[in-house]
């Protein structure tokens, strides 16, 4: 299991060969639509729409909000079942007729409640669709009236420490976004070890010599379905922008230095993860992650044969077979990410990035409360080689800084990394731009006030802040839908990030000026909070003097990108 995947899921644990033209996108004319459809909201002459996609011809479904048109469950890869299981996605079938978009597809294979707790947003919701391995699906929200309209595209990589999402969760659902004039897309990717494995028989079958990253492959297949489609719900394929948040930012990170996905995402915003997780670290190389299937499947299984790992269960496979996480797979990662962006090898696209301030807070509920004692005994782990650079940072001097000080690495650290991924960015010309989330919402007085937590900044991004939340910043829905400063906080970051995918450039009329990061200084972030946006204080400088030892230790001396 990799770092990234040890420090979220003990949260868990506890608590396409398709080819012609893009179709046309025009109100509806002559089809009905079935009550199914219709029922409880009015119609008008564009409620509804068809869209011809390569597959085949769709009908939308009218949005949560007036004028926009949502396209659920389209089929963007065949179905990843029998001795497609583990393989790189294939095309998806087409369908004859007209297909009424009106139902989500299934989630992939994942734990619902009460295996998973607390619930989850993907598959525990009253709406939420079956669970399955037949789960390659995505979902377009659009308010465009015709495909001339070339509005820029938002293309969201759920989190869930690879291991749970969906893209149906109501969270993350596009209406908001779409109305302030972007095609909004969500897809499935395969969690778990049935998207993230390596084997050494899929090895030897690849064309490229490479297995692993299935969901990184799912990915491309669904900005590949996006290229070749998109025009067709009026959105503008030469203007795609990925976005993330924890497990989808690191993906995100990936596929901006993964050659297949050269073309098909032109900017990238990442929230709360990195290339690298969440953590300051080597990726895994692909033998190691071949390794830990083998001495996995014999231990559980008791085989290590392809074949009859692909009749067992799904959901078993889930259960007893650990994911590998995302790995230097030989294809869609050649190389550590670390080395490709030092020497200017990652793809040419604009980045957005950043993560909030109490990223960390979650983890205060695991374990008994550090103390003195503990937080020592832990400095040597902690900090390796740079234990009296760790005590400079984080002084701890009694039980109670102990407290209050032992959720600040995890967040401090995955910020630091942020701030790398935009430099490099800015390095090869590229338009980047750093936050740091410092906005503390509120809870319900039942809850933990975890403060600008990790996930925190999903509701303002999204504007949706009368849905449901995802693990772990659980902030009160009833006190933040309808409230007025909330909603205008949300429409100002929400305006940002419609704005970053339009332009590359996340300013705009009314909106606090957001310096790109070469208008920064080193000890400068642009501050996200209701209270005031604008250019403030970050880490401090004994903090980012840690963090820019530890990468040097950690990563790159020991990959040969060490500074002279």
């Amino acid at each position: 299991m990799n770092t990234f995947t040890k420090r979220i899921a003990v949260g868990a644990t506890l608590l396409a060969g398709l080819s012609a033209c893009a179709g046309t996108y025009e109100p509806v004319q002559t089809v009905s639509p079935p009550a199914s459809v219709s029922a409880g909201q009015p119609q008008s002459a564009l409620s509804l729409r068809r869209a011809q996609t390569q597959g085949g011809e769709l009908l939308g479904v009218p949005g949560a909000l007036e004028g926009i048109t949502v396209f659920k469950g389209i089929p963007f890869a065949a179905p990843p079942v029998g001795d497609l299981r583990w393989e790189q996605p294939q095309p998806a079938p087409g369908w004859d007729g007209l297909k009424v978009a009106d139902t989500w597809g299934d989630s992939c294979v994942q734990n619902p409640a009460p295996q998973r707790f607390p619930v989850n947003s993907a598959t525990d919701m009253p709406d939420s669709p079956g669970i399955s391995e037949d789960c390659l699906y995505l979902n377009v929200w659009t308010p465009a009236q015709s495909s001339d309209e070339k509005l820029p595209v938002m293309v969201w990589l759920y989190g869930g420490a690879y291991n749970e999402g969906g893209g149906s969760a109501p969270f993350s659902q596009g209406d908001h976004l779409a109305q302030k004039g972007v095609v909004m897309v969500t897809f499935n990717y395969r969690v778990g070890s049935l998207g993230f494995m390596a084997h050494p028989e899929l090895t030897a079958a690849s064309p490229h010599g490479a297995s692993g990253n299935q969901a990184l492959g799912d990915s491309i297949a669904a900005l590949q379905w996006i290229q070749d489609n998109i025009a067709a719900f009026g959105g503008d394929p030469s203007r795609v922008t990925i976005f993330g948040e924890s497990a989808g930012a690191a993906m995100n990170g990936g596929l901006a230095g993964a050659p297949p996905a050269d073309g098909l995402v032109h900017r990238v915003i990442s929230q709360s993860g990195n290339w690298m997780g969440l953590n300051i670290a080597p990726m895994t190389p692909r033998e190691t992650a071949q390794q830990r299937t083998l001495d996995a499947a014999q231990e559980n299984f008791g085989t290590t044969s392809l074949a009859e790992l692909r009749a067992i269960p799904a959901t078993e496979i889930h259960a007893k077979l650990p994911g590998q996480g995302m790995i230097i797979d030989g294809h869609i990662i050649p190389e550590d990410l670390s080395v490709a962006f030092a020497n200017g090898r990652q793809l040419r696209v604009d980045v957005l990035n950043g993560s909030n301030e109490d990223e960390g807070s979650f983890t205060a509920a695991f374990g008994p409360p550090p103390t003195l004692a503990s937080w020592q005994q832990g400095e040597a782990f902690r900090w390796g080689n740079l234990v009296e650079q760790g005590r400079a940072a984080y002084p701890v001097s009694t039980d109670e800084e102990a407290v209050a000080t032992s959720t600040m690495p995890f967040g401090d650290n995955m910020s630091w990394l942020h701030r790398q991924f935009a430099e490099y960015q800015a390095e090869i010309g590229k338009s980047a731009y750093h936050y740091w989330f410092r906005h503390d919402p509120p809870y319900d007085a039942d809850r933990a006030n975890l403060g600008a937590a990790h996930t925190g900044e999903i509701p303002y991004v999204f504007d949706n802040l009368c849905a449901p939340r995802t693990f772990p910043g659980g902030s009160s829905v009833d006190q933040m839908c309808g409230n007025a400063r909330e909603e205008a906080f949300a429409d100002q970051v929400s305006q940002y990030w419609v704005n970053f995918a339009a332009t590359g450039n996340p300013n705009g009329d009314g909106l606090p000026h957001w310096p790109a990061i070469g208008e920064l200084g080193r000890n400068e972030a642009m501050i996200l909070d209701a209270d005031g946006s604008g250019v403030g204080p970050w880490l401090g400088e004994a903090k980012i003097s840690l963090y820019d030892a530890m990468f040097e230790a950690r990563v790159a001396e020991p990959l040969g990108i060490a500074d002279d």
